[in-house]
């Protein structure tokens, strides 16, 4: 899916309320985007549903470059309820985009945390 200016509060913003959105900041001239995009394509289609992924053009759309400080392309950014999670820039080789994908989709530290505590057993100890 393609965002602009216009439509990224919804594309990418709400929508990542719902499920991680990974937004990868390209332009048509950029090399290394066209290296990148495929391999964002491919964990796409091989993680079905478990996150979505919108490409800004940012020649067209130089209000959400500016607004997210994208320096150099392309530029990743992973959202999640609303805010910035991850980021990298640059094309990463496939094994270390499937490590982000994972980060991303997986549990969050909290998640992890309270999985643990109720693995246990036993109810934690709380400080004050």
């Amino acid at each position: 899916m393609d965002a602009t200016n216009e439509t990224f509060e919804r594309d990418v913003v709400e929508r990542s309320h719902e499920l991680p959105v990974l937004v990868d900041f390209w332009a048509a001239w950029c090399g290394p985007c066209h290296m990148l995009g495929p391999v964002l394509e491919r964990e796409d289609e091989s993680r079905a549903g478990e996150f979505a992924l919108v490409k800004v053009d940012v020649d067209a759309n130089s209000e959400l470059a500016l607004r997210y400080q994208i320096q150099g392309i392309p530029a990743v950014k992973a959202f999640r309820d609303g805010e910035v999670v991850r980021e990298f820039v640059g094309a990463l080789p496939p094994a270390a985009v499937a490590q982000v994908l994972d980060e991303l989709t997986g549990p969050t530290a909290a998640e992890r945390l309270l999985d643990e505590l109720g693995a246990s057993g036993e109810p934690p100890e709380v400080l004050y």
